[in-house]
């Protein structure tokens, strides 16, 4: 069996996120970025269940600009197998990145 994760870049929790002056979204202009909290601990529990024998490999995937590559190596230092990025230069709703 093959685990699929989703990992997501998002703002890193400790930096403080500011709103754009003209109020239309954060500003995230020289801010460092990580991935998110919750997808590194279902990439953690997929690599666990490969060490238990329940999996045969840990493929993650992220859909994003190039600087998705970053927390893609993330997932990769933490125990995946290989990697996906669907590169786009849109910005993403996290509903139609679902469907």
């Amino acid at each position: 069996m093959k685990i699929l994760v989703p990992v997501k870049r998002v703002v890193d929790y400790n930096v403080k996120v500011r709103v754009k002056s003209d109020g239309s979204g954060v500003d995230i202009a020289n801010v460092k970025m990580s991935m998110n909290p919750f997808d590194e601990i279902a990439v953690e529990e997929a690599v666990r269940l490969k060490e238990k024998g329940a999996a045969t490999e840990v493929v993650v995937v992220s859909c994003g600009v190039s600087q998705c590559q970053e927390t893609l190596r993330t997932a990769m230092a933490i125990g995946a197998d290989r990697a996906i990025l669907v590169e786009t230069s849109e910005e993403l709703q996290p509903l139609a990145v679902a469907k």
